[in-house]
């Protein structure tokens, strides 16, 4: 069992915590350890990211504490980076027999910013990003990591095409993450792995020299 207790009132957790060591003794069967003995109340700090207007945020540069300049943003607009659609949505794919694992066709890295998750993808070979793109939709993405997910989470894929990557944002999906998470993964260091197995059917034979290599 993993526990956490929240609370707005520090005396509150304290009787908690004073309460959770007898537990411990005089409980359950198969009780082994406290871990670090009696937890100790401390504040949960989490992260709140948010966006805020560029052109609201005038910059001054000083030099041997004089002002040298003055830069303006008040014509520029909010700078928010939309999602980039693809209209050639599995342009170019032949079809086959073939089953590859995602981890074969492409490199993976994932992790958390604060309640959320990237997940980056990073082609192999330049051939294999129209099939990985066609494959790896959002619909996709989210019924993959359904067990996971909340109700309020959001799932967005924006595309790196120097680096013939994609990259998924995963809004609300690490249960508050960090240390406001009871997650055994609570940065989402495991997503990219958990993708890594996802099968991409339907596939021609490629190369063996462009796939992972065992």
């Amino acid at each position: 069992m993993w526990l956490g207790v929240r609370h707005t009132h520090k005396q509150a957790l304290g009787i908690f915590s004073r309460e959770l060591a007898p537990a411990g003794t005089g409980m359950a069967p198969g009780f082994t350890s406290l871990i670090g003995g009696r937890p100790s109340v401390s504040p949960v700090l989490r992260l709140f990211s948010f966006l805020y207007p560029k052109n609201k945020l005038p910059v001054s540069i000083h030099l041997n504490g004089e002002l040298v300049k003055t830069l303006d943003y008040s014509g520029c607009g909010t700078g928010i980076a939309s999602q980039l659609e693809d209209e050639r949505e599995g342009e170019g794919c032949a079809r086959g027999d073939c089953i590859y694992r995602l981890e074969q066709l492409a490199y993976l890295r994932s992790g958390d910013k604060g309640n959320s998750a990237n997940i980056g993808v990073i082609a192999r070979h330049p051939d294999f990003l129209p099939y990985i793109r066609r494959a790896l939709t959002t619909d996709v993405i989210r019924n993959y990591f359904g067990h996971f997910l909340e109700d309020t989470s959001t799932i967005e894929r924006y595309e790196l095409p120097g680096i013939r990557a994609l990259n998924f944002v995963i809004g609300d999906c690490l249960g508050g993450g960090g240390v406001a998470s009871l997650r055994i993964d609570p940065q989402g260091k495991a997503y990219a792995q958990m993708l890594a197995e996802y099968e991409l059917i339907g596939l021609p034979e490629f190369p063996s020299e462009h796939l992972q290599k065992n």
